[in-house]
């Protein structure tokens, strides 16, 4: 028994001397505080300042002083007796609290990224024994912010969406969406919704809305999209003869009319039934598009008529700035499942019509030949260009059996052919010819047979 008995002691000592280890292993473990918080002032971090000149016992920590700040924003508050607090409101929306950036004296916290139901412009404490201190500070809520539009073309009565933050409906200033009539007067569009959490409104286009600016104001001010309503700059190809360019290389692509057309005719890629393969393997007869510049004239005519060079037509000067946008349908009958639509632009030294010699360019200029697309002629393949892949997502696609708006930055032209990443991007010179192609692209997919109709394809600022 005595055996036993000085087992079980030895074992307990052992417990105790892991429990005391422990102990002394954390001396710096997070501890809350009773008593009451004073915040003395409080810092935004977010707004990066390295250096200040501020008195010496208010250097805690660098950042600018503020009495109000943005949603998301990185405060510290700077005080005494600061790890009191368990909880953070800002209006009615409690912040996120972490121990590892609260002493007795700093706080560093998140401001909420949402919008608050009811504005006291107050910072609400709450400490351990449910004290609850009030700090006047604002948080701002700023003017919408506009991203883009379902469809930038959507005709005078149908439903459209525009997406971005702060769709704020206040019931005494409800939020409301501005387009522009041929007397450049503000039209209002009509059941306007916006969602739960603000990041969105829907609503009718109003008849009469013409091609222009689009404003969308809320209680706390307004906003111009960065893009425009039925906007023409930049149109290279509207398929209704405003350019008189279309299809202009290999293949006659079917422009087509039909009740689903947005705005006259469109350019189809695939028919319903022409497949693309599980890795969309070469079909450029159903589902490439091509307008390679120039004519069969020697020298070849690059600066007028249904061969001319884009970069004649379109200012790219600025394309670093600059979006492909396009109009899409995609029918819910035929989805998109594999391969990726590969968007080039090409120089002259990549493909022309005819290859004949171009007046004033001593530069090589090549034939019609699909060489960015086979990886011949200097290796081409790995020339860059965009890589539209929607169906990724979900593993198919299709855009509901309505027309979408599609919004390629210019600079996202940097993959080749197989959807590596490239260093070989565009230059201005290379904005002359384009060709668009539903082709491999690195990734697999399922067989399908979709109808991809695109309308519009434009080249606009970016804002």
């Amino acid at each position: 028994m005595n055996k036993y008995i000085k087992q079980i002691m030895v074992f307990a000592g052992a417990l105790l001397t892991v429990f005391l280890t422990s102990c002394e292993d954390e001396p710096d473990k997070y501890e809350v505080t009773s008593g009451t918080p004073v915040v003395n002032y409080i810092r935004c971090l977010s707004s990066e300042v390295t250096s200040n000149t501020d008195d010496e016992d208010t250097k805690y920590t660098n950042g600018e002083l503020v009495e109000s700040a943005y949603p998301s924003s990185t405060l510290c508050l700077v005080g005494e007796n600061l790890r009191s607090v368990v909880k953070i409101f800002f209006n009615d929306l409690e912040a996120n609290l972490n121990t590892s950036y609260i002493t007795d004296n700093t706080l560093i916290v998140n401001v909420p990224g949402s919008v608050p139901t009811e504005v006291s412009d107050k910072m609400y404490l709450i400490t351990s024994d449910d004290q609850t201190v009030e700090v006047d500070f604002k948080v701002i809520i700023s003017a919408p912010t506009v991203a883009s539009m379902s469809c930038e073309y959507a005709p005078a009565g149908s439903t459209a969406t525009i997406y971005g933050g702060y769709m704020i409906d206040d019931p005494n200033i409800p939020l409301t969406v501005a387009f522009k009539n041929a007397a450049g007067q503000d039209l209002l569009a009509t059941d306007v919704s916006v969602a739960a959490d603000y990041s969105s409104v829907s609503f009718t286009v109003p008849e009469g809305a013409v091609e222009g600016p689009i404003t969308v104001t809320s209680v706390y001010g307004a906003t111009q999209a960065p893009f425009r309503y039925m906007d023409t700059r930049g149109l290279l190809f509207d398929f209704d003869g405003a350019t008189g360019l279309t299809n202009h290389g290999w293949h006659a692509r079917d422009v087509l009319s039909d009740e689903t057309s947005i705005t006259g005719n469109f350019v189809q890629l695939g028919n319903g039934t022409a497949k693309l393969t599980e890795d969309a393997g070469w079909d450029d007869s159903n589902f490439a598009f091509e307008y390679w510049c120039g004519s069969w004239d020697s020298p070849q005519n690059v600066t007028s008529g249904d061969g001319i060079a884009l970069n004649n037509l379109v200012d790219f000067s600025n394309y670093e700035n600059m979006a492909l946008k396009f109009e899409m349908y995609i029918p819910s009958a035929s989805p998109w499942m594999a391969g990726a639509m590969q968007i080039c632009f090409e120089g002259y030294d990549k493909v022309t019509i005819s290859g004949n010699p171009i007046e004033d360019y001593g530069g090589t200029v090549a034939g019609a030949n699909a060489y960015a697309f086979n990886n011949e002629a200097n290796d081409l393949g790995k020339f860059g260009r965009a890589m539209y892949r929607p169906w990724t997502t979900t593993g198919s696609f299709d855009t509901g059996d309505q027309w979408i708006t599609v919004t390629v930055p210019l600079t996202s032209f940097i993959y080749d052919k197989d959807g590596g990443v490239t260093s070989n991007t565009p230059k201005l010179s290379d904005f002359a010819s384009l060709t668009i192609f539903v082709l491999g692209g690195g990734i697999t997919g399922t067989e399908c047979a979709p109808i991809i109709k695109i309308d519009n394809i434009r080249a606009v600022p970016n804002k």
